[in-house]
């Protein structure tokens, strides 16, 4: 059965300028997280159908990589999902699906990111939510600190 988990952040950066980091993650997470992402290889033009094949950092205990789908996107809603198709977690997790996106925050230099993963136990216990929502909020507010030193 499906279950999901939700977070929301408020980051101090345009949806725009976020929008563009993650479209560019594949070279951005190892910049800016090098001890979780190692590296981020794309198959693809970028859109639906792409794969994103990640190979993590030492920081990311228990997973050495996993293999993304981009399943949605729509750039003018700054929205995206994809599904890992391999990887360590697809041991815990039959169906792992996020999808974030972007909300205009309280001015135009901030932005709130929605972020929804359905999910699906691989098997009869139900794994804890709060290190998914953990990395999540993590990974975005890294990236939030990097856009705000560079901009």
């Amino acid at each position: 059965m499906a279950q999901s988990v939700s977070v929301e952040i408020d980051l101090k950066v345009s949806p725009q300028k976020l929008w563009g980091a993650i479209r560019d993650s594949a070279s951005l997470f190892p910049k800016i997280m090098p001890s979780h992402f190692k590296s981020i290889e794309v198959i693809g033009d970028g859109n639906v159908g792409t794969i994103r094949k990640i190979t993590y950092g030492e920081a990311m205990k228990g997973a050495t990589h996993a293999s993304e789908k981009i399943e949605v996107l729509d750039e003018t809603n700054m929205t995206v999902t994809y599904t890992v198709i391999e990887g360590e977690i697809l041991s815990i997790y039959k169906v792992f699906k996020p999808t974030f996106m972007l909300l205009p925050g309280a001015d135009a230099n901030s932005c709130r990111l929605s972020w929804t993963v359905e999910f699906e136990p691989a098997g009869n216990v139900i794994p804890p939510s709060e290190p998914i929502k953990e990395a999540a909020i993590n990974t975005f507010k890294a990236v939030e600190a990097y856009l705000l030193t560079t901009a």
